[in-house]
């Protein structure tokens, strides 16, 4: 363990020890604010969707780099874009395309392979930025519904150069019909191996996951160890799993399609305890409609950023807005109710004209810096086009962050 993470893990226990002590703490949030990055919901740009940033260091201070793409229809996309913001998200470069992770043609003939779902990650050991998504196929202008088999694959950005694209190769019977890490949060570890947890299946149906090792090197990525399967029968299975690393243990949080979420945690990233759906700390279950959970750690305590079923949003679709946040107890991995907030608002009415709702998510959470974190998202609207605008969720913490 490096001093870095020791002095971190050491601050946030001690904060622990003293609160478990009953020491009184103001609240860690001080202020949250929705900003419109990019206007779509009113026809005048893109609507840009899988809106994901990570911080790079510089010279000249941090510098935020994002990815998204235009979506155009039901889980259908245009080409990866970046952009970048070296104020911290006052200004921004304009979007430009990120060549590897464009579309081109099958050798089929039947249609084209297009890249979705990326998530960039600072890799500090390489100096390099990791970009990690699957492939998609599509046919004419919609989503092939026979989809070929599927995998992650990614690209390198560094000194202002993108690597060609790769497959992350994993050769297990298992994955035959998908392996992915889509929308995933992942940890780096100090010797430079990337961890984090994949959805994987030999049939459309029924997917696992699994905890995941990775060496990288700066240019190839590839998998070390797979760890203990975690199965799910209902639906298409566990989808989209988010990784974190918190106070020595990992802990995932898995998409379902039984009317849950679901969380597991592990000493080692590798070998998780069994399941358990997120639940209030009364033990009552949260009804979730099949969308991603994604961790926001801050030295103090563990939140996660989540859609659930509400009076205020009965009607809406997967009850995809608003996006909440809760603080997680690490001891029971329950949600404390009196914590809940929301973070990115519902637009519109969502009992009585649920159709005008923009649709939220396919979002990301981002520690930017010490005072201050993000959960970006781009919205949709289905039945008006798919239009949205990208938005941001700005999250002050009344206290710095001892992890950032």
């Amino acid at each position: 363990m490096n001093r870095r993470r020791f002095l971190q893990q050491s601050t946030a226990g001690m904060l622990a020890v003293n609160l478990a002590a009953g020491q009184s703490a103001s609240p860690l949030i001080a202020s949250m604010d929705k900003i419109t990055l990019k206007r779509g919901r009113d026809g005048s740009g893109p609507s840009w969707f899988h809106p994901r940033p990570c911080v790079v260091p510089s010279k000249d201070g941090p510098v935020v780099f994002m990815t998204m793409q235009e979506i155009r229809g039901s889980d259908f996309f245009l080409p990866v874009h970046w952009m970048e913001s070296r104020d911290l998200g006052q200004t921004w470069s304009e979007p430009q395309p990120v060549p590897p992770l464009g579309r081109d043609p099958t050798t089929d003939g039947r249609g084209d392979e297009g890249v979705c779902d990326v998530v960039p990650q600072y890799h500090a050991k390489t100096g390099t930025v990791l970009a990690l998504g699957h492939n998609v196929f599509y046919r004419g202008p919609k989503f092939d519904r026979n989809q070929p088999p599927r995998c992650p694959v990614y690209a390198v950005y560094k000194d202002g150069r993108w690597s060609e694209r790769k497959r992350l190769i994993w050769d297990d019977p298992r994955g035959a019909t998908i392996y992915t890490n889509n929308c995933g949060q992942r940890e780096v570890l100090e010797d430079g191996s990337i961890a984090f947890v994949m959805s994987f299946g030999a049939k459309q149906t029924s997917r696992s996951a699994a905890g995941v090792r990775c060496s990288f090197d700066g240019e190839t990525l590839a998998i070390e160890k797979v760890g203990r399967e975690i199965k799910h029968v209902a639906g298409r299975g566990l989808l989209e799993p988010s990784l974190v690393r918190y106070r020595g243990k990992f802990y995932a949080t898995l998409r379902a399609e039984d009317n849950r979420g679901y969380v597991a945690a592990s000493d080692d990233g590798l070998d998780f305890e069994e399941k358990q759906p997120w639940c209030w700390d009364d033990g009552t279950p949260l009804e979730m409609s099949t969308t991603q959970q994604h961790w926001l750690p801050h030295s103090e305590a563990l939140h996660l950023v989540y859609t659930r079923k509400d009076t205020s949003n009965a009607n809406v679709i997967r009850w995809r807005s608003p996006l909440f946040m809760a603080q997680v107890d690490l001891t029971t991995l329950r949600l404390l109710r009196d914590t809940e907030r929301v973070v990115l608002p519902m637009g519109g009415d969502g009992v009585n004209a649920p159709d005008e709702v923009p649709l939220m998510g396919n979002f990301q959470t981002t520690n930017i810096s010490a005072n201050e974190s993000w959960v970006t998202d781009g919205e949709m609207l289905p039945k008006h086009g798919y239009k949205g605008d990208l938005v941001l969720g700005k999250i002050r913490w009344s206290r710095p962050n001892a992890l950032v």
